[in-house]
């Protein structure tokens, strides 16, 4: 029987294969002959396909859709990271390839993922494509994170620094991600639907993989195939409280007072909503789901927790350590930590009905029969960096639960892993790590001071030191992104 440590690892992994771009595809399109099922829906296919993505995993979603209706595509374009086909050719990624003989276009852009010329220009092909389509086309739109800086077309004549240089402004004033979208929105040709409206009356699928919390499908890429309306007057109403409209370029200016553009008049009189159809394909909701699964089959109780964790990285490991405590705990202790974790899960966006069922369930685990529970969440806490150290958020994380576990006796057969789902956490090669309770003793034997690694923010450094680098998780770059999976595996006193 493999060790917990392993158990965490292939659970990790199954998690991340599930929200492989190529299976997340494949789950969402189903052929029937010449017909194509998405969501349900049922669209024909004659020869009148039209594939446009965007995003950092986009080239592995492109590959598998060629891969599924290859047959009856005339075209396409995706506009991809800079270098992104070399890593993936470096890592031996090929099923996320394109074939030499692909009908799609690869243009590469937003080096250090920010909107640049290349990626102007990809989005200009790609916007060209979406007008030129009649009501007999169907465009399959592949959309996941970092699509917003693949997709940048101001409203003409306002340049894309102008409109980069007003989104800055407005954020160093303290703007909301809200704000800042709804102005964006509105100097962009693409973006809250412009793409759809380019592309009506022609058919739209929407694919997305989400890595926004609560997976909004309005701010995944900016929304380019979600219908908004925003009303000149409230982008105004946003610039005004920001005390930036009479200093705004001559070019915003000129955007923002026509009074209501042919251009964004016309789109009331079209039906536009008939004619689209988003889904979301992939997103930590559906890796947690995969591990679950995977937990299961190695023999552990998993519990899912949440998919929407997020919050300082401190709050987030007091709240993992207040729920190992809870399982091992009994009587009024278990009332006292009770109230402790619902006030602090506020804290750290877990609603109280999902912690409610949680520590029902952890409760119910100690009655049954299973070895141990695994307790599974997502989504993205922050770290507030004040050192120069090497390391991220999902390695602080694992670092701040090994030490609370060690603080607790009981708690010391207990095991954390966090990991991105991205296999990338912070500049690092790592993706994440594995504690358990032995953290701190095992520091001390090998002279490393956990304080001062995290005072430095130097997490990496700390867990490659650590048992020759052994609780690291590396599992190379994956290609998909929908945040990152925490695990706490809580062996059953029954078990001991």
């Amino acid at each position: 029987m493999c060790s917990v440590e392993e158990q965490a690892r292939a659970i990790f992994a199954a998690a991340v294969e599930g929200v492989q771009p190529d299976s997340a595809v494949r789950r969402a399109l189903q052929r029937r002959g010449d017909e194509l099922v998405v969501a349900e829906h049922c669209f024909e296919l004659r020869h009148n396909l039209h594939l446009v993505g965007f995003g950092k995993a986009v080239l592995g979603m492109a590959a598998e859709a060629e891969r599924i209706v290859g047959d009856h595509l005339v075209r396409g374009i995706v506009s991809v990271p800079h270098g992104i086909q070399e890593t993936l050719q470096h890592h031996r990624k090929l099923n996320m390839l394109l074939d030499s003989s692909s009908k799609i276009k690869v243009m590469e852009g937003a080096k250090h993922n920010l909107p640049d010329t290349d990626a102007q220009r990809s989005a200009e092909s790609i916007r060209e494509l979406a007008c030129s389509l009649t009501e007999r086309d169907l465009l399959l739109v592949l959309i996941s994170g970092g699509g917003s800086a693949l997709l940048p077309a101001p409203v003409p004549p306002v340049t894309l620094h102008e409109k980069q240089e007003v989104t800055r402004r407005l954020a160093a004033a303290g703007a909301t991600i809200q704000e800042l979208n709804t102005v964006r929105r509105a100097l962009s040709l693409l973006k809250g639907g412009g793409l759809a409206h380019c592309a009506y009356p022609a058919q739209v699928v929407g694919l997305i993989l989400s890595d926004i919390i609560g997976d909004p499908i309005d701010l995944i890429a900016s929304g380019p195939t979600v219908w908004s309306e925003t009303s000149l007057e409230t982008v105004w109403t946003i610039l005004n409280r920001y005390n930036l409209s009479a200093t705004l370029p001559l070019s915003v200016k000129e955007v923002l007072n026509q009074t209501d553009s042919q251009q964004r008049s016309s789109l009331k009189d079209q039906p536009q909503q008939i004619n689209i159809l988003n889904t979301v394909i992939g997103s930590n909701a559906i890796a947690l789901e995969c591990a679950s699964r995977k937990a299961q089959e190695l023999g552990l109780r998993p519990v899912i927790l949440s998919p929407g964790v997020c919050g300082n990285v401190q709050a987030v490991a007091q709240f993992y350590g207040l729920l190992s405590h809870f399982a091992c705990s009994s009587g009024e202790e278990t009332t006292e930590l009770r109230d402790q974790i619902l006030k602090l899960g506020t804290e750290v966006g877990v609603g109280s009905w999902e912690l409610c069922r949680t520590l029902k369930e952890l409760e119910a685990g100690q009655q049954e029969s299973w070895h141990a529970t695994c307790l599974l969440a997502g989504g993205e806490p922050t770290v507030h960096l004040l050192g120069k150290g090497r390391g991220g958020r999902n390695q602080e994380l694992a670092l701040r639960v090994g030490l609370e576990l060690s603080r607790a006796k009981e708690r010391s057969r207990n095991m954390f892993l966090s990991g991105g789902t991205d296999g990338q956490d912070g500049p690092t090669e790592a993706a994440g790590a594995v504690s358990d309770g032995n953290i701190e003793t095992e520091a001390k034997i090998q002279g490393l001071d956990i304080d001062g690694f995290l005072q430095n923010n130097d997490s990496f450094t700390f867990f490659s030191s650590l048992c020759k680098g052994q609780k690291l998780l590396l599992p190379g770059l994956t290609g998909t992104n929908v945040m990152d999976v925490h695990m706490l595996i809580l062996p059953h006193h029954h078990s001991n």
